[in-house]
C-alpha cells in the first residue's frame, strides 16, 4: 500500500534514476558530475544556490487524479473499505549549464534515460513511499504544448528555458485506515410495517 508519502517518493525515485544515469559513460559533461535535483517554484528564483550547473531540475508543477482508473479504484475501495486515489504527477525537466550545447547534452541524456527505463518498480522506487510489491510508476513525455510550457515560465521567477514535460502515472495514494463495520446496538425482530390509509 502506498502511503501519503508516495508523491514525494515518486519525485525522489525520478531524481535518483536520472542522477544514476548521469554517472554512466558517456557522461553528458566531461570532467564534471551532472546531478538531477528536485526543485520547487522558489528554487528558480535563486538558481545559483539550489541548482548548481551542470544539473537537471525536476519540477513537479501539477498533481491530478487519473481519470481513467479513478472509478475502478473507487469500486475497489467500496469492497476493501480503504480509500484509493490514483494520481498523475506532472513534471518539467530543465537542463542547467554554462552553454547551450551542454544543456542540450544533459537534456538528451535525461530523455534517453527515461525512455530506456520508463517503468519504476521494486528497487527503483524510493522506499519512503511504502509501495506494494506489485506497484509501478510509468514515465512518459506529457502532451503539453510549447505555448503551455512558455506560459508556465511566465508564472515562474525565471526566464524561459528549454524544458520537456513528463508524466508519472499511476501513483496510488491509499487511505490510512480500513473503515470498520458499524456497530450493531439493537436487533428488532418481528416488526410488521403498518398499513397506510
Amino acid at each position: 500500500m502506498a502511503s501519503f508519502e508516495c508523491i514525494a517518493a515518486a519525485g525522489k525515485s525520478i531524481e535518483r534514476l536520472l542522477s544514476a544515469c548521469f554517472l554512466e559513460a558517456p557522461v553528458p559533461v566531461s570532467g564534471k558530475t551532472t546531478k538531477a535535483i528536485l526543485v520547487r517554484t522558489e528554487d528558480f528564483k535563486t538558481a545559483t544556490s539550489t541548482i548548481q550547473p551542470p544539473a537537471l531540475s525536476v519540477f513537479m508543477y501539477r498533481v491530478d487524479f487519473n481519470k481513467t482508473t479513478r472509478a475502478a479504484w473507487s469500486a475497489v475501495g467500496s469492497l476493501d473499505g480503504r480509500a484509493h486515489l490514483p494520481l498523475d504527477l506532472h513534471f518539467l525537466i530543465t537542463p542547467w549549464a554554462d552553454d547551450a550545447e551542454i544543456e542540450e547534452r544533459i537534456l538528451g541524456r535525461a530523455m534517453q534515460c527515461l525512455e530506456t527505463t520508463p517503468i519504476l518498480s521494486g528497487p527503483l522506487l524510493s522506499v519512503s513511499g511504502t509501495w506494494a510489491p506489485n506497484e509501478a510508476v510509468h514515465l512518459t513525455i506529457d502532451d503539453l504544448s510549447t505555448e503551455a510550457v512558455m506560459r508556465m515560465f511566465d508564472s515562474l521567477p525565471t526566464d524561459y528555458k528549454l524544458s520537456v514535460p513528463y508524466l508519472a502515472r499511476i501513483v496510488r495514494l491509499d487511505g490510512r485506515r480500513v473503515a470498520g463495520s458499524p456497530e450493531v446496538t439493537a436487533l428488532i425482530d418481528g416488526m410488521i410495517p403498518s398499513a397506510t390509509p
